[in-house]
Parts: structure tokens; sequence; C-alpha cells
């Protein structure tokens, strides 16, 4: 094999091993939609032969007719934008907010006593817990439900480059103090850039965590949004418009995360680790 490389052109033989984990990436793929289609096959299956009733769970040709026409009729596309504008606007405020309190408290002593306890109590409260609250305090329109999305999705972000903020090397700040780089350079050319692993596995825990908290906002006190539409499907036993939220719900949790990806491989291409998973 070795032989047959080494007799290709030199940008032939470069190419070989590009070629080859393409093509294995794409036999690596085929075989992860195995099981997730022979899982839906027996799905289909059971429903037909009367295994599964239609009221405790719909078959997936059903599901799929139903999608089919919860957009034709508009729903689905207007609940999905309404779910997508609240957890874009959490997850904004969210990054803004995590990444100013682990800059305060990754930066000093004081900032940390001052914000990292409030954030480790935070964390611990259970998100059905704060909805009472928050109505009382922003009342049933769309601020209690982006803020519960912000605030869940927040606190990733803030542990997570609060941690690397903190294992950045000391010699490279004590450089830039002997360089007189200005605080704010500092932050802009070695604390963000240095910590910069650690805000995206943190990003990626919120945008997660962001789905989640945008279904339980969404079933309490709504009008719209994906999680309302599950809610009246409910009170109908339409399971199927339920398991279209739910796959909805997947597909958005599944698409936000391979953007999170993308972002990791081209910001940090530089790892030896990023250019072998590319």
């Amino acid at each position: 094999m070795l032989d047959r490389v080494s007799s290709l052109p030199p940008a032939r033989a470069r190419a070989a091993p590009a070629v080859r984990d393409a093509r294995r990436a794409r036999v690596g793929a085929l075989r992860r939609m195995v099981s997730p289609l022979l899982i839906l096959v027996l799905w289909q299956a059971a429903s037909w032969s009367g295994l599964v009733s239609p009221q405790t769970l719909a078959s997936p040709l059903a599901i799929l007719a139903t999608a089919t026409d919860l957009t034709r009729s508009g729903v689905l596309p207007h609940n999905l934008l309404v779910s997508l504008v609240r957890a874009g606007s959490g997850l904004a405020i969210a990054i803004a907010g995590g990444v100013v309190l682990a800059l305060i408290a990754g930066l000093s002593r004081l900032g940390e006593d001052a914000i990292d306890a409030p954030m480790q109590m935070l964390r611990t409260l259970p998100a059905l817990a704060l909805v009472p609250l928050f109505i009382l305090w922003f009342g049933i329109g769309e601020t209690p439900k982006v803020a519960l999305v912000a605030l869940g999705a927040m606190i990733p972000i803030y542990l997570n480059l609060f941690k690397g903020i903190r294992a950045i090397d000391p010699k490279l700040l004590e450089m830039g103090r002997t360089l007189g780089l200005s605080q704010g350079q500092m932050i802009r050319q070695i604390v963000l850039p240095g910590a910069l692993p650690d805000l995206l596995t943190g990003l990626r825990f919120s945008v997660g965590i962001s789905w989640l908290m945008l279904v339980v906002a969404e079933q309490v006190n709504a009008s719209s949004g994906i999680g309302h539409m599950m809610m009246d499907a409910q009170d109908f036993l339409r399971t199927d418009i339920i398991l279209v939220g739910l796959l909805v719900y997947a597909l958005l949790g599944l698409l936000s995360d391979q953007v999170v990806r993308w972002l990791e491989r081209t910001l940090l291409a530089w790892r030896p680790a990023a250019r072998v998973s590319a």
C-alpha cells in the first residue's frame, strides 16, 4: 500500500489520505443511519399490526403526514419562527451576560468573591421553580420566556469561560503587561483567545440547554410556539402533533450543535485535534 501511494505524483499522494478519510466519514455516516431507520421500520410495523395504538403513539407515516399538513397550513412555520426568536434572543443575552460575568470573576479575586457564589447557587435551582416568580416579575408576555432561556443558557458559558480564564498561562499575562497592553487589549488579544476552546465548549452546552428551557417556557402561559402547539395537542389526544413538536426540538438541537461544531473547527483550526476531526 505504501508503495502504491509513493508511486503516485506528489499532489495525488498528498490527496490520497484526504480521499480515504472522506470515504471513511461517508461510510461511518451511513452506518450510523442504519439503527434509526431500523427503529422507524419496526415502529411502523408495530402500528400497522395493531400492537401500538394511534392514541398511544402515532406511526411514523402519520407523523410525516401531520407535519406536512401543519407546514402547508402555516401552523408549524409560524410556531417555529416564534420559538426560534425566543431561543435566539435568550441565547444572545446568555452569551453576553456569561462572558461579562466570567471576565469579571476570572480576572479579579474580588470579582470572583462577588459573582461566583451566586452563580453556583443559580445553577442548582430547578427551572420549573422559577416560572411562577418570573411570571410575577415580568407578566405573561415574551419577557419571562426569554429570561428563562437566558438564565439557563448563561450558566454553562460562565462556568466554562471562568475555568478557561483561570487556566491561561500566567506567563502570557505577564508578557502582556511587559509589552504595556491595556486591560482591554489583554482581554482581546490574550484572555479571550486563550479561553476560546472553553468558551465554545460552554456554548455547546448552552445551546442544548436553551432548547430545554424553551420547552418549559412555552408550556406555561404561551399563546404560540412549538411548546404551545404541543400543549394544545395534548388536550385533543393528538400524539402525532406532540411527536412532530418533539421531532422539531430534536432537529433544532442537532442543527444548532452542528453549527457550534463548525465554529469550533473554524476558530480552532490551529489545534491538532481540530485538524484531525475536520
